[in-house]
C-alpha cells in the first residue's frame, strides 16, 4: 500500500513528527542505547529540542530512559508496532518453517531478504545452533545497500534494471575490505549472479564469513525476493558449497510454489 499524502505537494509537514521520527531512527543494532548528546547529534537537532521529543516519545511507551547511563532507547512498544506491518508477512509466514530446515540441515544461519526502497530489508532471520560464530548478525528489520552480501547482491541480481540503477545510484557501505562498490562493476557482477541463479559472497559482509544467496520467484515468475545461508568462510567456500547451494534452492522453490 502506497502513502497517497506523498503525492500532494499540498499537504504540510509535521515538523515536530518528522524530527521525533528521525529520534526513533539513530537508533541501531549497533548503537541500541544513546545518550542525549549522541542523538541529538546523530539527528542535528540541538539539546533542547531533542530532549523534549524524547520526553513525548518516553511519556508515549516508544523510548526508555535509564537514570543512572543516561542514555535513551527503544522501549517493546516499538516492537508491537512492527507486528502491526504488512510488508512480507505472508511470504515471512511461508518462508520461516524452510529457513529453519535449512538453517537445521546446514548449520548456517537463514536470512529473508526482499526490495525496498534501493535497499534490501532483511525480513526473516534464523540463527543457526553454532554458537561458537560470534558476529554482529542482521537483524529483522535491518536495511543495507545491495553491494554486499549474497542475499542483497542476489536481490540486486534479479530486480528490474531501473531498480538496480536506483539501488546503485546512492552512497554503499564498504562493510570490508572486499566489499565491492563500484556501480559498472556491480552491474557486471549482476549479469553473471544473474546467469548462474545464485550468489557465493566471501568476506564482503564480515570478514571471515561467507555466503550463498538465490532467488525466490512466486508461481507467476514475480520476484519475491531472496533466501540466503551465512557461516564460516571455509565452510561454505570448501566442500559444503555444492549441498548447501542445492537445499537453499530448494527451499526457495518450495516458498515459491505456495506464493501468488
Amino acid at each position: 500500500m502506497k502513502n497517497s499524502d506523498q503525492t500532494k505537494p499540498n499537504v504540510p509537514l509535521v515538523r515536530a513528527v518528522e524530527r521525533a521520527i528521525r529520534l526513533l531512527r539513530a537508533f541501531s543494532p549497533a548503537k541500541p542505547r544513546l545518550t542525549l548528546s549522541e542523538l541529538a547529534r546523530l539527528t542535528d537537532l540541538d539539546k533542547g529540542t531533542a530532549r523534549r521529543l524524547l520526553q513525548t516519545l518516553t511519556l508515549n511507551g516508544l523510548v526508555e530512559h535509564d537514570g543512572e547511563t543516561l542514555r535513551y532507547a527503544l522501549s517493546a512498544a516499538v516492537l508491537e508496532l512492527g507486528a502491526a506491518v504488512e510488508t512480507g508477512r505472508e511470504l515471512r509466514n511461508v518462508a520461516a518453517p524452510q529457513l529453519a530446515r535449512v538453517a537445521m540441515n546446514t548449520g548456517c544461519t537463514t536470512f529473508l531478504w526482499v526490495y525496498r526502497e534501493g535497499m534490501a530489508l532483511c525480513i526473516e532471520r534464523v540463527r543457526s545452533g553454532d554458537f561458537s560464530i560470534d558476529v554482529a548478525w542482521t537483524n529483522v528489520g535491518s536495511r543495507t545497500t545491495l553491494n554486499c552480501g549474497a542475499g542483497p547482491r542476489a536481490l540486486l541480481a534479479f530486480i528490474s534494471p531501473e531498480e538496480r540503477r536506483d539501488a546503485l545510484s546512492g552512497d554503499l557501505t564498504k562493510r570490508t575490505p572486499l566489499s565491492q562498490v563500484d556501480p559498472e562493476i556491480l552491474t557486471a557482477e549482476s549479469e553473471r549472479i544473474r546467469g548462474q541463479g545464485w550468489e557465493l559472497a566471501i568476506d564482503d559482509f564480515v570478514l571471515g564469513l561467507a555466503g550463498l544467496g538465490v532467488p525466490v520467484f512466486d508461481r507467476d515468475g514475480q520476484l519475491l525476493g531472496t533466501i540466503s545461508i551465512t557461516t564460516l568462510t571455509p565452510r561454505l567456500a570448501g566442500a559444503e558449497e555444492s549441498r548447501c547451494l542445492e537445499l537453499l534452492v530448494a527451499a526457495a522453490k518450495e516458498i515459491g510454489a505456495v506464493m501468488r
